[in-house]
This record gives C-alpha cells, structure tokens and sequence, in this order.
C-alpha cells in the first residue's frame, strides 16, 4: 500500500487492485502513459493521451504506481483494435502500442524525443519519426520462453508469467512462428530465433533464468546476412537488429551523414559483427583504414572472419572505454552502443581524438540525450537529428545523430 497527498492536503491509501477513472494526460518513455489520481501519478499501459479511462493499479510505490486500462470511456480518434489477440492487459507484454493506429504511434515516439531531449539536454529539438515499412510481420529475431509444460510463449509485463502463443503478429513470415509454437519444448526453456535475410532460420535454446549462451537446436551458425554486395555471417550468440529493414536504413543514414572519404581513417565503436565497417570499407578505399572495437568476443570472431584478407580493418576486442585511448587520431567515428549509451568516458576519449564528424546510433533517446550533453562539453555539437520507427507497435525507437566540432569566433 501506498501513501500520496492529495490537492486538499489529505493523504489516500492505494492499493493494488484498485480501480478508478483518469485524464490520461501525455506519453512518458518506456511505453506507458501519464495519468494522477488523488495527487498520485500513476504510468498507464494501453491508454492514449486525452482518453478518459478506468485504470486498475497494478503495483504501488512511494513516488509513482502502475495500472493497466481495463475500460475506456472516452476513446480517443487513434484508438484502434490490436491486430494481435494477445495484446491485453494480461496478455504478452513485448508490445505497447497495438492499441493505438501507426501514425500516432510514430507522434507520440516523437513527443518522447523532444520530451527527452527538453528534460535531460535541456536543449528544443524537432524531429520526425520516419516509417520505414509495414507494422507488422517486420521482426526477424526473438527471445522467446516456454512454460512449465513446454508451450512456447512471452512474457507477461513486468513479469516471469509466461503468455501462451500460436503466432506473433510482429513476427516475420518466414520465421515459421505458427509451426514452432505448435511443438512441445522443454519446460521453462529460453528459446531464441532468428532468420538471416539470405532464409536461414537458427532456433537455440537454454534454461529460462540462466544467462549464458544457449545451446543450437536447428540451423545454421553462424547464419549469414547480405548487406549491399558483401555477405556477413553472425553466430547465434552475436547481436544483429531485429528489424529486417534495419541494416539498409542504417547503413545509409550513417554513410549520408558521415560523408566518408577516400583514405580516412574510421572508428566503428560498438561495431559487433561489422555491419558499419562493412559499408565504411568502401568509401575510404584500400588507402583508408577502419577500426571496430567491440565488447562481445563472439561478434569480434564473427568480424575477424567477415573482413579476413583486408589489411586494412582492424577488430579490437575489449570495454570501449578502455580500448579507445590507444588510437591517436581518426577522422570519422560511429557509435552503436547499447541502450544504456555510451556515456562519458568513451564521450571523452572519442573528442580527444578530434574527428571531424561523429555519428551516434542510439535506441533510447534518454541515454542520447544525456550524452548530447557530455558531447557539448567535450566541443561538438548536435548538427542533425533523425529518427526511424525499426520497432512498430513498440515504443522504442532508433535515432542517428550527427556531431561536429563547435567552431569557435
């Protein structure tokens, strides 16, 4: 039970289960919606700004709670039927926005942009959140679980209840979901699957709760993918984006603002298999130079294969931070970090090399907005912003940013 003081100056008791009507006031990053009840603010699933709802709390706390909309009263225009008929309140929780039709999806990940960057950057941006295809059938790898008796299944929000499924909306045709949730798995079981954009599907399993690399079941590993003219292959355990879309539009925003040039000297930072490196490599030539530095030694196997015979990639595996002070110069840098961004000390050292441009890849804008700051005061400056919607029906959201030296008068 939780205490909040209300306008009045009274304090109201809440509890888990309550139910009650709300204002549903703006989006807040995460895939929840703000709404205040009795002086609490409560982060809403399944609602939409303006819409009148009944909300029951789904967990209580000393400074914010979280409930569920059981009953809309007053819909708003872009309320729209989920196409998946899991997405519920006590359905899967891997997507936030089915309720809601695709263009405003893509509005309201733009409110949390401009909301992020005016919180944390302090800093007036204006973006658009570009569509780059269909709303479903785009995601190409998953993690899913099973359950006790082997169904195949996800997640439930904020839990370790596991959803039943026969089939994912989101998912990518070719990953064959219906005939995999269909099988009878081990019980409480990690399952991952991906399918290559060359039609591989790689299925791997492990225990639930048990982090570490799971065990291949069926397919290829590593599995190979086609960017432009050159074929990667990614292991099993390697990241690779899950939007089949995701490589190409990445790979041109990063080359459109990088502007590479014959003979420059790259760093691809947090560059995994190579996918950057792979299309970097051409633009500076066999008189330019790129170097990936990257965490996981299974996507650094996977690079050191891609580019064998080039002696003009470098793959250096290692903590970013740590690695990035033994080069001297370089004359363009990308970074793809991972959610929590790449923060100060990498921010730091990757300035001090004083390259002419940096482009940033972010998929959380809170943790680019914070490092737009530690990038100010190192000397650059955010010169463009873009934003991609690679995650229909979910709340996150790809961004690429371009940064330049301040120039000073």
């Amino acid at each position: 039970m939780a205490t909040h003081t209300e306008s009045n100056g009274h304090r109201a008791s809440l509890k888990v289960g309550d139910r009650f009507s709300v204002t549903i006031e703006k989006v807040a990053h995460g895939g929840h919606f703000i709404a205040r009840h009795l002086g609490a603010v409560i982060f809403v699933r399944h609602a939409i700004p303006g819409e009148e709802c009944v909300v029951e709390l789904t967990s209580v706390g000393s400074s914010f709670n979280r409930g569920d909309v059981v009953e809309v009263i007053t819909p708003s225009v872009d309320r729209a039927t989920a196409p998946c008929v899991y997405a519920h309140a006590k359905g899967c929780g891997g997507c936030d926005f089915q309720h809601i039709t695709p263009a405003r999806q893509r509005e309201l990940k733009r409110d949390v942009i401009i909301e992020s960057f005016a919180r944390i950057a302090k800093k007036q941006v204006d973006v658009e959140v570009i569509e780059v295809g269909p709303s479903l059938g785009w995601r190409t790898h998953f993690g899913a679980v099973t359950t006790n008796s082997g169904n195949l299944g996800f997640y439930k929000s904020r839990s370790h209840s596991v959803v039943p499924i026969t089939d994912c909306r989101i998912a990518a045709q070719g990953l064959n979901l219906p005939e995999l949730a269909s099988k009878k798995w081990k019980g409480n079981q990690r399952i991952e699957i991906s399918l290559s954009n060359t039609g591989e599907v790689t299925v791997a399993s492990g225990a639930a709760r048990v982090e570490g690399p799971l065990d291949l079941i069926s397919g290829p590993d590593p599995a190979h993918y086609k960017v432009g003219e050159k074929v990667l292959e990614v292991s099993q355990k390697a990241f690779w984006q899950s939007h089949e879309k995701a490589p190409q539009v990445l790979t041109k925003a990063v080359l459109e603002l990088a502007k590479p040039l014959l003979g420059e000297k790259i760093l691809d930072l947090y560059g995994g298999v190579g996918l950057f490196t792979s299309v970097l490599l051409d633009a500076v030539g066999q008189g330019g130079r790129v170097d990936l530095v990257e965490g996981s030694k299974a996507a650094t196997a996977d690079a050191t294969r891609n580019f064998s015979g080039r002696a003009n990639v470098g793959v250096h595996t290692g903590d970013v931070g740590k690695i990035l002070p033994r080069f001297a110069q370089a004359d363009v840098i990308v970074l793809d970090p991972p959610r929590e961004g790449a923060g100060r000390e990498v921010l730091q050292h990757a300035s001090a090399l004083a390259p002419r441009a940096i482009v940033y890849v972010a998929c959380d804008p809170a943790a680019l907005a914070r490092d737009v700051t530690y990038l100010e005061e190192y000397g650059y400056s955010m010169d463009s912003l873009s934003a991609y919607d690679l995650f229909p029906m979910t709340h996150h959201i790809e961004s690429v940013a371009l940064f330049t030296p301040i120039k000073v008068s």
